[in-house]
C-alpha cells in the first residue's frame, strides 16, 4: 500500500461529478487499499476517490476509532445512491482533508438509507445515523462535486474566503501528501 496525494480546494476534480465503476479490477482494489491507508495516515474518517485524483464513484469510511462507533466496520461504497434522507436534521461541525484547517457547522439529515456495491460488486443497502450518516453524506457529496464549504451559512462563507485562497495557492502546511497543482491529472 502507498499514500496517495490528496487533492486540495481549487483542484478541478473536486468539482466534477465522477464516473460510475463498471468492474472491479486489481487497479481498483489497489486504489481502495491506498485510499484507506491515505485516509488513516491523515487522521481522516472518510475519503472519496476524487480526493486522491481518481475519477471513480468510490468512497471509504472508517469511524471505528471514534468512541461509540467501534462496532462500525470500515466500509467501501462503490456507485453509492442515497435512497432516503430523514426529516430530522442535525447541525455538526465538519472538516475535510481537501480543505485543511477549515471547519464549519453544516446541517444535514440525521439518518440516511444508502444503496451501494461492495468490492465483490454485490449490492448492499444500509441505514446509517448520526456520525456514520454524516460522513456518508459528506463523502457522497464529494462524488457529486459538492464540498462542505458550499453548505455553510453566508457568514462562514465570507470568513472562509481568504483561507480557501491560501489552500488553492498551496500556501499551507499539512502532515500528509497533497497534489502538486490545481491542474491535477485524473486517474
Amino acid at each position: 500500500m502507498s499514500l496517495l496525494p490528496v487533492t486540495l480546494y481549487g483542484d478541478k476534480i473536486l468539482r466534477k461529478k465522477v464516473d460510475k465503476v463498471s468492474d472491479i479490477d486489481n487497479e481498483t482494489i489497489e486504489l481502495i487499499a491506498n485510499m484507506f491507508e491515505t485516509m488513516r495516515n491523515a487522521n481522516g474518517i472518510g475519503l472519496a476517490a476524487n480526493q486522491v485524483g481518481a475519477n471513480k464513484s468510490i468512497f471509504v469510511v472508517d469511524i471505528s476509532r471514534v468512541e461509540e462507533y467501534e462496532n462500525i466496520k470500515p466500509t467501501v461504497f462503490i456507485n453509492p445512491v442515497i435512497e432516503k434522507y430523514s426529516d430530522e436534521k442535525i447541525i455538526f461541525e465538519e472538516g475535510c482533508l481537501s480543505i485543511p484547517d477549515i471547519h464549519g457547522e453544516v446541517e444535514r439529515p440525521e439518518s440516511v438509507v444508502i444503496k451501494y456495491y461492495d468490492t465483490d460488486l454485490k449490492e448492499q443497502t444500509i441505514e446509517a445515523n448520526k456520525l456514520f450518516a454524516r460522513v456518508i453524506q459528506h463523502e457522497f457529496d464529494h462524488l457529486q462535486g459538492v464540498l462542505f464549504t458550499d453548505l455553510v451559512d453566508e457568514e462562514l462563507k465570507k470568513k472562509f474566503k481568504k483561507p480557501l485562497q491560501k489552500i488553492k495557492k498551496r500556501k499551507i502546511e499539512v502532515s500528509y501528501p497533497v497534489s502538486e497543482t490545481i491542474d491535477y491529472q485524473l486517474l
